[in-house]
């Protein structure tokens, strides 16, 4: 089936995603130290850092999506609890980041991010089909069944209608 792959380059793809997201605002927090311009009065060193940090703790949210998706790979398993919660918020993340990168970048970042958004939409739509509950059945054979399905002798939930008459 498609649940284990699409949970493995699920995983992947967020790591890279991790370290782009980290990289990118490490490089953007190097700029501003090297401009040493500040905006609207802000500190340059303190904009430099709060950038560093932005970018540290967003790649560790994205690499912390990833690892839960490749546990989902791993264990062939729908994610549950804080993991399922994780991989929703990345979903709205994605949606939103989508949404303001086709005016800022383009429309090769926004369809990555809605590849991104299908993706992680996939994985917890294919799981949820699996964690679905089955028919119960009784321990009636098959043969010993009235017309409805219902074990013979039995009476069924609600009795049939009664005929009228014109």
């Amino acid at each position: 089936m498609v649940r284990r792959p699409v949970a493995w380059v699920l995983a992947l793809v967020l790591f890279v995603e991790a370290l782009g997201i980290a990289g990118l605002n490490w490089l953007l927090g190097n700029v501003v130290d090297g401009q040493d311009m500040s905006l609207a009065g802000l500190d340059p060193d303190v904009m430099s850092m709060s950038s560093k940090i932005g970018g540290l703790v967003f790649g560790a949210y994205f690499a912390l999506c990833g690892l839960v998706a490749l546990l989902v790979g791993v264990r062939n398993r729908a994610p549950a609890g804080l993991g399922r919660i994780l991989l929703i918020s990345a979903a709205v993340v994605h949606g939103l980041l989508g949404a303001f990168v086709w005016g800022l970048v383009g429309w090769t970042a926004f369809l990555f991010m809605m590849v991104v958004l299908a993706l992680i939409v996939l994985l917890l739509m294919t799981y949820d089909a699996q964690g679905a509950p089955e028919e119960p059945t009784d321990a009636v054979p098959d043969g010993d069944r009235g017309d409805d399905g219902s074990p013979a002798g039995g009476s069924p939930v609600s009795p049939p209608p009664a005929p009228t008459t014109p």
